[in-house]
């Protein structure tokens, strides 16, 4: 199964409908949001994915009852701990426990955001991504990554 993972879009639109464009042409089965829509408007791009999507608050955004209900429930608090795919997974926007909660062995996959920088990783079994930025706003490079659950791969993606 193929996942799209997007972060710190910070309403940058253009790069995210690029991104979404890619989600959508690589035929990816969930999308995975580490956080940082940043304004409610930026939800209205997603609803373009063909398929689901989760994501979390992230530090910069603003009015999260508007982003919850925009998102029709699809954006949770910190951490979000789901399985898909017979993947257990975490995802978190800040990335001061990345290695702790690889190093606990209790996830498959773990996701953050916040660095605005990439990072594919493993740490014993477990798969830790950080797609980097997809707004480009502070090191102006677009990026998403891309992962497979079934080898557990991951790839970063410039848009």
């Amino acid at each position: 199964m193929l996942i799209g993972i997007i972060a710190d879009t910070h309403d940058n639109l253009i790069p995210t409908k690029k991104a979404i464009k890619l989600f959508n042409n690589k035929k990816v089965k969930y999308v995975i949001h580490a956080g940082d829509f940043t304004s409610p408007f930026t939800l209205k791009l997603f609803k373009e994915l063909n398929c689901k999507y989760v994501g979390i608050f992230g530090n910069n955004d603003g009015d999260k009852l508007l982003l919850l209900q925009r998102s029709e429930g699809n954006i949770h608090n910190q951490p979000h701990i789901f399985t898909l795919h017979h993947r257990k997974i975490i995802v978190i926007h800040e990335h001061h426990i990345i290695d702790a909660l690889a190093d606990s062995g209790h996830f498959d996959l773990v996701i953050y955001g916040h660095t605005h920088r990439p990072d594919i990783r493993k740490v014993k079994n477990t798969l830790i991504v950080n797609p980097g930025e997809a707004g480009t706003w502070l090191y102006r490079k677009s990026t998403v990554a891309l992962v497979d659950l079934n080898k557990m791969e991951a790839e970063i993606i410039e848009l």
